[in-house]
């Protein structure tokens, strides 16, 4: 299992993620451009979807331990391309002074209750890394620029969204399976399904299914961004079906 980044180190990637968000949006040739990935949304949606909840985030870090997530009075998103620009800017440092001063250890509500991620701000950053990386992916796609989420980014994303995302004690429903995930980058991931639930490991023996490809597609794919033709799949990929049509 790779080694989850420093919190430093996640602060400087949302800061990193954030700025080639809002380049995207500075030079799209049109903020009322569809998103591919997001269909339902233009550009300029996409832009106050991401100025938005790192706002919210800000607010839900600041309040420590609590029952719901923070509803705060967002600033409204202009209209202006060069103050949308500058108010993304001001929702990615109010996010970031909101997790320098909460550090990494604190309690905070999040949006995953049976994981094994924890329910720090630590574990927040590392969330908003990959939630703004995903969108940048969107965003330059939609300008026509698509790029691969960076190694640093798409490694952590693997681990994370696997801890997050899969890792569960409800039990599941078929037949116990290992499924092992490896990147070309020299690391790879098991998870063991069966009626304990589901852990990300260290399994031994055999994996059922193994699947192949760079971290980044990875990620991607997690998220809905790529289709299983971007993998190698080797084994029962019953089980991979499986795992995307089952709700714990």
């Amino acid at each position: 299992m790779h080694n989850a980044l420093e919190f430093l180190d996640l602060l400087r990637l949302i800061d990193e993620r954030s700025a080639a968000f809002r380049k995207a949006i500075a030079n799209a040739p049109s903020l009322d451009a569809q998103v591919p990935t997001c269909p339902a949304w233009t550009l300029r949606d996409l832009a106050h979807h991401i100025g938005t909840g790192r706002y919210v985030w800000a607010a839900t870090v600041a309040a420590g331990p609590a029952t719901a997530k923070a509803t705060p009075d967002v600033p409204a998103a202009p209209v202006d391309r060069d103050a949308l620009v500058a108010w993304l800017a001001d929702a990615a440092e109010q996010l970031l002074a909101a997790l320098r001063e909460a550090g990494p250890d604190r309690e905070c509500w999040v949006g995953w209750t049976d994981s094994q991620s924890p329910r720090t701000t630590g574990a927040v950053a590392r969330h908003q890394v990959q939630e703004i990386a995903v969108h940048t992916y969107d965003a330059q796609l939609t300008v026509g620029d698509p790029q691969p989420l960076p190694d640093e980014v798409a490694l952590d994303g693997v681990d994370e969204f696997l801890v997050t995302c899969v890792a569960t004690t409800s039990a599941w429903p078929h037949e116990p399976a290992t499924l092992h995930y490896r990147v070309p980058e020299g690391r790879s991931w098991s998870i063991r399904f069966d009626a304990d639930g589901a852990r990300i490991g260290v399994v031994d023996g055999e994996a059922d299914v193994s699947a192949t490809a760079t971290a980044s597609d990875f990620v991607l794919w997690f998220y809905g961004r790529l289709v299983p033709d971007s993998l190698k799949l080797d084994g029962d990929v019953r089980v991979i079906d499986q795992l995307i049509a089952w709700e714990p």
